[in-house]
This record gives structure tokens, sequence and C-alpha cells, in this order.
């Protein structure tokens, strides 16, 4: 006689217990890469990538190109001393140049006659007006050139927009050249301008110049030192390029 068939059981496996697994798994990268995402900075190609590989998972196929496209180029923010976020690839443009141009006064036993400070323009280097003219002219003195050319070897190698600032004591100056500061600050710069892009042949279209007169003062006109002080050539060497 014919056995008899087994009823079917409620236990039996059905072999697609492992789609929940799957499901489970490909919901965690999902969320996973969009967290990375919201961490990072915009960036319509990696945005892409991160469409792109996606779609890979969600097709089944091989999900590596999510960590070739997205995880190695994506930008983590790190978190310094002072609790602000700051992205692990970028430059602080202003303190490396700023570490770059002092590197290179001290390299060039220049720190005696040039400071150089920042601000939120650029960084400057600060020339003294007895190591580049006589009292109340505007000529450059012979013992400026290899300064001037040292400096010219430094800017020469940057992209950056140049101004060259002219600044002056209170002292009023009235003189058959000069009616005023503003005068004499302006001649001054415009003839360290002329110095680099005419003798050193330095790109024009980089620099300009300002007369600043006595109005932008580094200390207060109330001491012969501090005059002294006060009495100067700026080269603001710009990081934003905007003047």
């Amino acid at each position: 006689m014919p056995r008899r068939k087994k009823k079917d059981s409620g236990d039996e496996i059905r072999g697609d217990e492992w789609l929940g697994t799957y499901s489970d798994c490909v919901t965690l990268l999902l969320t996973f890469f969009i967290l990375l995402y919201t961490t990072a900075s915009t960036d319509t190609s990696k945005l892409k990538a991160l469409s792109r590989a996606m779609q890979n998972v969600f097709s089944g196929n091989d999900a590596n190109s999510i960590l070739e496209d997205n995880l190695y180029s994506v930008k983590v923010p790190i978190v310094g001393e002072d609790g602000d976020s700051t992205e692990a690839e970028t430059v602080n443009a202003k303190d490396q140049m700023y570490e770059k141009v002092t590197k290179f006064v001290k390299e060039n036993s220049l720190a005696n006659d040039v400071d150089v400070k920042k601000d939120a323009r650029g960084v400057s280097l600060l020339l003294k007006d007895t190591i580049l003219f006589e009292s109340g002219k505007a000529d450059l003195l012979p013992d400026s050139i290899p300064i001037l050319n040292q400096i010219s070897s430094l800017i020469s190698n940057m992209p950056n927009k140049i101004i060259i600032e002219g600044h002056t004591d209170n002292l009023p100056i009235n003189t058959y050249k000069f009616e005023n500061n503003w005068y004499l600050s302006s001649f001054r710069a415009t003839n360290v301008l002329r110095y680099f892009v005419e003798t050193k042949g330095l790109t024009p279209n980089r620099f300009s110049s300002e007369g600043c007169g006595e109005y932008r003062p580094l200390v207060p006109n109330n001491s012969p030192e501090n005059r002294a002080k006060n009495r100067r050539v700026n080269i603001l060497i710009l990081t934003s390029n905007e003047e």
C-alpha cells in the first residue's frame, strides 16, 4: 500500500529568512552613510558618488564602491582645543602665509629692519622708513635696494595680490614737493611699487599702492620713539585677494 504523504509543517524552512538580515544590514549602511554625509562639507561630486554607491547596494552589486567613492574622500570634522570644528583637509591660508614670511625674514637676516604682522586682510611686512628714505623724501635710498631685492624674491613666487601702503607720523610737512603727509606717504608707496614692477619685473596687475598719511598709526604719536614706529611702508600680501 502506498505511503501517506506527510502533512506540511508550519516550522518548515522556507529559504528566504536571510532577507530580513539583509534588509537590516542595508538599513544600517544607509543610516551610516547619511550620517557621514551630513558631517561632511557639501560637495556635489561626493553627493553623486554616494547616490551611485547606494544604488549599487540596493541592486545587490559590490558595495566596496561606497568606501572608494565616499569614505576615503569625505572631510571628517575635527575639534580643536577651543571647541571649534575645522576640516582635516582645510589649511589656514593666513597662518601658513605668516609662517612662511616669518621664516623667510629670519633666514635672510631681515628681522632688524622688517616686522611681520597679520590682520584680517593678510600678512604684512613692515619696513621702517629710515631704511628706505631720507627724512621728508620719497626717493629710495641705495641701501634699501638689497632688502627690496630679497622681498621681491619672496613675493615673486606668490600669486597673491599685494598692496603697498605708505604711513607717516603726525608731524606736519609742507615742502615744495609734498604739501602734506598724504602726498609724502603716497609717493613713498608708489616708488616701492614701481621698483617691484619696473625694476624687478613683477606682474603689474598684482600690485596697488595707498597713501595713508598719519591716519593709521601703530602706536600713539606721543613720543619720538612712537613716531618712528609709525613712519613705515607696509607690504601687505592679501590672503583672500580681495582688496
